[in-house]
């Protein structure tokens, strides 16, 4: 069974689709770190990420990064971006917060990964 690297929650990351190469997901160094999980509950987290991103205009980046500032156990979070662009991106993710419709859709595929 396919399976693909638990950071790999990237744009370019849908079902039958290689990463491109400019992508982290390309680069052996970092696709080999964080646990294995199978790439379809990666694949059903893209989705949830997609429906939210058509119903908020945001980026996927902005969406996951938003929903993981909402936790009520996460105080910070440490972004990695390569890029000048990539930065201004994940900084837009403050300011606004997930409707609590949107919150569950992710809330339901991380219980997925987690099982």
């Amino acid at each position: 069974m396919e399976s693909a690297r638990l950071g790999e929650i990237d744009r370019e990351l849908r079902r039958g689709k290689l990463a491109p190469e400019s992508t982290r997901l390309s680069n052996a160094t970092t696709a080999s770190g964080g646990p294995q999980v199978l790439a379809e509950l990666l694949y059903q987290v893209m989705d949830a990420l997609d429906e939210i991103v058509a119903e908020s205009g945001e980026s996927v980046a902005q969406v996951a990064l938003n929903w993981v500032l909402q936790r009520p156990s996460v105080s910070t979070v440490i972004i990695g971006a390569r890029n000048a662009q990539q930065l201004r991106q994940n900084i837009e993710a403050v300011g606004w917060n997930l409707t609590p419709e949107q919150v569950p859709k992710l809330d339901d595929v991380r219980i997925k990964t987690l099982a």
